[in-house]
């Protein structure tokens, strides 16, 4: 798979499978998008030089991949967002159903009535955690200029971290599976982390 990645960095086809996988995991948190992207930035890491200590000359390559990343998470955000905002009863009555989906939505309201929505950010690396704060939003009728900026900050956070991952994992373990296996890994426990911050917050909220 690195092989074929790395075969792909120079053309426009790795771009539009991140984008891709980027912009549909908000509805299939299943697709291995954040995988896809270490993997590319492992691959652009060894065709820069990076993993023998040279200069990198496609550095350019990175950015492209963040700012891929980072466009294709706030449309699939916003496709989510304005899907559930005309869901009518139906998304309600499923939203109703759903101690999640309803917490997140209580949650994300008051954060955003307060000027500031680290939710959204904590929320975009925690499993399905992007799903259900955009359909929380939107089901909810946030307003998209108090979404959307925080929505970016999660997509541009994300994907530089994943970026990060796969070129310094190459950078410090050399273009192999175990750099790969690692900066997953390291994605991984960042979600794990996320999901722990977010559900140990109500927690505190309720003992206060």
């Amino acid at each position: 798979m690195l092989e074929s990645v790395g075969a792909l960095i120079g053309s426009p086809w790795i771009y539009a499978m991140i984008a891709l996988s980027v912009l549909l995991d908000v509805f299939l948190p299943v697709l291995p998008s954040g995988v896809l992207v270490i993997t590319a930035a492992t691959a652009a890491a060894a065709g820069s030089g990076a993993a023998t200590g040279q200069v990198p000359h496609e550095v350019p390559d990175i950015l492209a991949l963040i700012l891929c990343a980072t466009t294709a998470s706030v449309l699939g955000d916003l496709v989510a967002y304005r899907l559930a905002w005309r869901g009518g009863e139906r998304l309600d009555r499923a939203i109703a159903r759903s101690r999640r989906l309803r917490t997140a939505q209580e949650r994300l309201g008051q954060a955003l009535a307060r000027g500031g929505g680290p939710l959204v950010v904590l929320a975009r690396f925690a499993p399905a955690g992007r799903s259900v704060v955009s359909l929380g939003a939107g089901a909810a009728h946030h307003r998209a200029r108090d979404f959307l900026p925080w929505s970016a900050l999660a997509g541009l956070s994300w994907a530089a971290y994943s970026v990060a991952l796969g070129y310094f994992g190459a950078h410090w373990l050399g273009t192999s599976w175990l750099a790969t296996g690692v900066s997953v890994l390291a994605l991984f426990g960042a979600g794990a982390g996320a999901a722990y911050v977010m559900r140990r917050r109500p927690e505190a909220a309720e003992a206060s």
